[in-house]
């Protein structure tokens, strides 16, 4: 039980000894109290006045007295200041924490609760290499499963692969055009960046069709409807739903060529899933269902034959379901594989990891799936995220503006070369050593960068700031874990003494109430979806630590009693820090 738990419990247990009543814990709050007060944590007496019909200082003054008399093992002594009532903690109790958890590397995590969750997150499309925006995705959804899993639950990770429709034609029709036969291999470039760049020379043709035209006479909207290039994608679009060999045969290829880019970024981000589906696999699902709604009168057909639902009722509008010619819409699959999730895995909760530009597509996803009965509809979250720009602006992939996440690791891996290598403490590395390092240091500094803000903001990412080794970022924790495990390394064979230390010095009790709230942390960033809670916490823990060990020294402890004492300290932080920092998928290493 965390120490804001046991208060909790032992002033509910006090007041209704005192006033002889029932309370909870929603009768009052307890927080840290504030460094300029004295006193470890508050109890806030506000909300108990007007029940007791006291003043808060009367309140106080009872209730202080009573918990320091009944729990002289617990409370030392408290004050009262307007209202809050803070409490001093005994060091015994920090102590009994530090000895009973120091070395223990499961420290906050749970055991299995029996509910499963799916989380979906990356959901690329075949025209294109991962860029910065999926490397924002991929860290967020991967990172919220194995909090997730932290806190006791079953995780299935999952990806949709956008692997169809007019932005797939696009790269192939540009490939026939303009690539002379090339592959990937016979380049030797990776197979998703060869794919991606016939894209953006698709649109560089688009453009220069559509501006002849335009020239010879034709409005904009004519030109980009009439443009010979558009009318071959469409063309080739037609082809494929009808299962042109020629055509399917391209598109398998292509694909598979994007697929092996895929798997080795995904490689090296280290971004993994348990199941993938395809839209081309999944983009008719829906049909059936959307023919059984119908049947229901969930949905209503339109005199053109289109498919409708109307949500206004819930505060939105008609949404479609399915066009007039039969064709499924993207809302169509995502209903059908909604279910597929649900009969294939009997989840309790789906997570979305997705943009928030879509947040209202998932408002009537969710609104669709409950109104049809499918199963736990009621459990469809979506983990909305903000845009990830550079410090340069927006990207847009047509125009090849779009930094590419393997362009942008290699620029991190040597960014974190160049910064490693000035400090000069890297000398006895060997080569793969450093090669190691190097990307331990490029990645951490990336997912940690992109994981410290909450994901519902926009954010700018700069490559520069996010590997300072002095800043708020991945590169200083790492730091401070391979600077404490260099300490105990140096410190070699040590014995946990059994007796409890009593007096405790400021820093050092410091670092232990920071370590004692990692549990608590990783139940808030589960509660949250929010893996910038942990990069905070493991941030604030660290610069807390490092506060300590500017002051007080390890090896040449006062006493031997002392050192034992701040090497379980050290050992405890760097646990923690090791634990919170994998929780964000981040490697710490064990020198630098």
């Amino acid at each position: 039980m965390s120490i804001v738990s046991t208060i909790q419990q032992t002033v509910i247990s006090s007041l209704s000894a005192l006033y002889n009543q029932p309370f909870t814990e929603k009768d009052f709050q307890v927080n840290q109290t504030k460094p300029e007060f004295e006193g470890d944590y508050t109890v806030v007496l506000f909300s108990l006045v007007k029940s007791l019909k006291l003043s808060p200082d009367a309140i106080g003054t009872a209730l202080g007295n009573d918990l320091v008399s009944k729990n002289a093992e617990r409370f030392t002594g408290f004050n009262i200041i307007k209202g809050f009532l803070n409490l001093s903690i005994a060091d015994s109790y920090w102590t009994d924490l530090l000895q009973k958890n120091y070395n223990d590397i499961c420290y906050g995590k749970k055991p299995m609760n029996g509910k499963k969750v799916m989380v979906e997150y990356s959901s690329p499309n075949t025209n294109k290499p991962l860029h910065l925006g999926h490397l924002r995705n991929n860290f967020l959804g991967w990172s919220v499963s194995e909090i997730l899993k932290a806190n006791g639950y079953e995780v299935i990770k999952s990806a949709i692969v956008n692997d169809r429709g007019i932005h797939i034609c696009k790269s192939m029709i540009a490939w026939q055009l303009f690539a002379s036969g090339q592959t990937p291999a016979s380049t030797g470039t990776k197979g998703d960046h060869f794919v991606g760049k016939y894209y953006v020379q698709f649109n560089d043709e688009y453009k220069r069709q559509a501006d002849e035209l335009i020239a010879a006479g034709k409005t904009k909207e004519e030109a980009e409807k009439e443009a010979p290039i558009m009318k071959a994608t469409q063309q080739m679009l037609l082809d494929w739903e009808a299962g042109k060999p020629e055509v399917i045969e391209l598109w398998k290829t292509m694909n598979q060529w994007v697929y092996s880019g895929f798997d080795a970024t995904y490689k090296r981000i280290g971004s993994d899933f348990d199941i993938t589906y395809y839209e081309s696999n999944t983009y008719l699902l829906g049909k059936k269902i959307v023919q059984d709604g119908l049947d229901k009168n969930v949905f209503f057909k339109k005199e053109d034959n289109s498919i409708w639902i109307d949500l206004t009722a819930d505060g939105l509008d008609e949404k479609i379901v399915q066009r007039k010619d039969g064709t499924s819409v993207y809302i169509t699959q995502d209903i059908g594989l909604a279910e597929q999730k649900y009969e294939q895995y009997h989840i309790d909760q789906s997570i979305y990891v997705i943009g928030n530009e879509q947040d209202y597509h998932m408002k009537v996803l969710k609104l669709i799936c409950q109104k049809l009965g499918i199963g736990n509809a009621a459990g469809i979250y979506h983990l909305s995220y903000g845009m990830v720009e550079l410090t340069s602006g927006k990207m847009k992939s047509r125009e090849g503006t779009v930094v590419d996440a393997d362009d942008l690791v290699d620029e991190m891996v040597a960014t974190s070369r160049q910064h490693t290598e000035e400090l000069g403490k890297v000398k006895d590395f060997t080569e793969v050593e450093l090669t190691e390092l190097f990307d331990t240091l490029a990645l951490g500094a990336m997912k940690f960068y992109l994981l410290r803000v909450d994901p519902k903001k926009t954010m700018v990412f700069n490559p520069q700031d996010s590997i300072d080794f002095h800043g708020f970022t991945g590169p200083f924790v790492q730091y401070t874990h391979a600077r404490i495990k260099s300490i105990l390394r140096k410190a070699g064979e040590w014995s946990m003494l059994n007796e409890q230390w009593t007096a405790l010095l400021p820093l050092e009790k410091a670092v232990i109430v920071m370590a004692e709230q990692y549990p608590n942390i990783i139940e808030q960033a589960c509660r949250e979806h929010n893996p910038s809670v942990i990069a905070n916490y493991v941030f604030q823990l660290a610069q807390t630590f490092n506060s300590f060990y500017t002051e007080h020294s390890v090896a040449n402890a006062e006493t031997e009693e002392k050192k034992k004492l701040r090497l379980q300290l050290a050992t405890m932080t760097a646990t923690i820090l090791k634990s919170g920092m994998e929780l964000l998928g981040i490697k710490v290493p064990e020198r630098m």
